[in-house]
Formats: C-alpha cells, sequence, structure tokens
C-alpha cells in the first residue's frame, strides 16, 4: 500500500502507515473533526505562515473548534470562533460526530 496523502487546502500532508498504526489517537484526528481544547495553554500560536502569539484569553477551555490541518510534531491546526491557532494534540479531546 502507497503511502497515504490528507488535503487541507492546497497543503497534502504525507502519512505513513507506521505512522498510523503507532499512535491510534493522532490517525482518529483527522482534518475537519470536531474537537475541545481541555484546558488554556498558557500562549495560543497562530497557524499563519509567519506565526505569531497571542493571549490566551481569545480561546476558553471547553471551547470547540474544527481541525483545519495536522502538522508536524503532534501539533494541530484549530479553527475556533476566534481564530485559527496551533496547539498540541494532548491539548484536544476528540468530539463524537453528532
Amino acid at each position: 500500500m502507497g503511502p497515504i496523502l490528507q488535503e487541507s487546502g492546497s497543503i497534502a500532508t504525507r502519512l505513513s502507515p507506521t505512522a498510523m498504526t503507532d499512535a491510534p489517537e493522532s490517525a482518529a484526528l483527522l482534518v475537519g473533526a470536531r474537537v475541545r481544547l481541555l484546558q488554556a495553554p498558557p500562549y495560543l500560536k497562530t497557524a499563519d505562515p509567519m506565526p505569531m502569539l497571542r493571549p490566551p484569553d481569545l480561546v476558553d477551555a471547553g471551547e470547540e473548534g474544527d481541525v483545519v490541518g495536522l502538522r508536524a510534531g503532534e501539533q494541530v491546526a484549530v479553527r475556533f470562533r476566534r481564530g485559527v491557532f496551533l496547539l498540541e494534540r494532548r491539548q484536544l479531546e476528540l468530539l463524537e460526530p453528532a
């Protein structure tokens, strides 16, 4: 089986079959998934081409958002009501589809 490509806008992320089997939680987290922020981080990092640090009060703990991109190092780009921010996978809870 060849590599799996996951598209996010104009960016395609290559997922290796071993990465998908080694981390089942990460494999379940795909672009378009609904997530909840477990705990507010000390700061927020924007998901812009040139990221900026923003104050943590832009997103509340427990706020729900949509995954719009998967980045290296277990980072996930999530769209919340006040912007798109990069967060660690461990800071997010995957919500069941409605």
